[in-house]
C-alpha cells in the first residue's frame, strides 16, 4: 500500500458528499442568521447537562462549522487522506470509519467536559451553580461572562462545540497508520517527514494542548478522541479480516 497513488481528480462518493453537506450546512448557517436563527445553537453539540442539549447534536455538531477557514482547513484534509482511505477501503468502510471517529470524538470531549464541570462546580456553592444554569446563556450572548470557576463552568454549560475535527483527526490518523511512510512536505517549515511522525508529532501537540489549556477555543480532546477511536478500529477490522493492510 505505499505507493497507492489515487487520481487527483478523482473524489470518491462519501468525501465528495460529505463536502458538499459541509459547505451547505455552512451557507445555511450565514442565510439563517441574518433572518435571526442561530443554526450553530440548535445543531452543535451541547454540553450534557445543559438546557440547549439534544442528542440528535452528537451527529449534527460534525456538520457544522465556526466560520470558512474552519470549514477550509476540515475539508482540505478530508479531501487530501480521506479520498485515499476511501479508495482503499470503499464507501462503506470509509462511511463507518468517519462517523465512529467523530462520534468517538463527541465522546471523548464530553467526558472531559464532565470532569471540569465538576471539578469547577467543586469550588462554588449550589447558588452560584444555579446562577449559571438560570443565568449563563443571556450572559454569553450578550458577550459577557463571569470571572473565575463560574466563567469556566459557563463556558462548558452554554458554548456549543462544532465542527469535523475529530473525524478528520481520525482520518489522518488512519492515513498514518495504513501509508506510515508516504512523504508528506510541510509549509512551515517546508520539509518533507513521514506520515507515522507527522501523525504522532500532531498528537503530541493536540495532547499537549489539552492538557495546559492552549487554544481554550479549540476542543483538543475531541480531535485526540477521533484519533483513539480510529486507531482501535483499525486494530479491530485488521485482526478480524484478512489482508486488510
Amino acid at each position: 500500500m505505499q505507493n497507492f497513488r489515487p487520481s487527483i481528480n478523482t473524489i470518491p462518493p462519501v468525501v465528495k458528499n460529505l463536502i458538499i453537506i459541509n459547505v451547505l450546512m455552512l451557507a445555511a448557517t450565514y442565510i439563517l442568521e441574518m433572518k435571526g436563527i442561530d443554526l450553530t445553537n440548535i445543531l452543535g453539540l451541547h454540553y450534557i447537562q445543559s438546557p440547549d442539549f439534544k442528542p440528535y447534536q452528537l451527529v449534527t455538531h460534525m456538520f457544522m462549522h465556526g466560520g470558512f477557514m474552519h470549514l477550509a482547513f476540515n475539508m482540505f484534509a478530508l479531501w487530501m487522506f480521506g479520498r485515499v482511505l476511501e479508495s482503499v477501503w470503499g464507501p462503506k468502510r470509509f462511511f463507518i470509519y468517519y462517523f465512529v471517529t467523530g462520534l468517538g470524538a463527541a465522546a471523548l470531549h464530553t467526558f472531559v467536559n464532565y470532569m471540569e464541570f465538576q471539578y469547577y462546580a467543586s469550588k462554588m456553592n449550589p447558588q452560584d451553580v444555579q446562577a449559571v444554569f438560570n443565568q449563563g446563556a443571556a450572559l454569553i450572548q450578550q458577550g459577557q461572562n463571569w470571572v473565575g470557576p463560574a466563567g469556566k463552568l459557563n463556558m462548558i454549560l452554554n458554548t456549543p462545540t462544532v465542527g469535523a475535527s475529530g473525524a478528520v483527526f481520525g482520518i489522518l490518523l488512519g492515513f498514518g497508520m495504513l501509508f506510515p511512510n508516504t512523504e508528506l512536505m510541510l509549509l512551515f517549515p517546508p520539509i518533507p517527514i513521514k506520515a507515522k511522525y507527522f501523525v504522532a508529532g500532531y498528537g503530541a501537540i493536540e495532547l499537549f494542548s489539552g492538557i495546559t489549556g492552549m487554544g481554550a477555543n479549540i476542543a483538543h480532546f475531541a480531535h485526540l478522541g477521533g484519533m483513539l477511536f480510529g486507531f482501535f478500529l483499525i486494530r479491530y477490522w485488521n485482526r478480524n479480516t484478512r489482508n486488510f493492510y
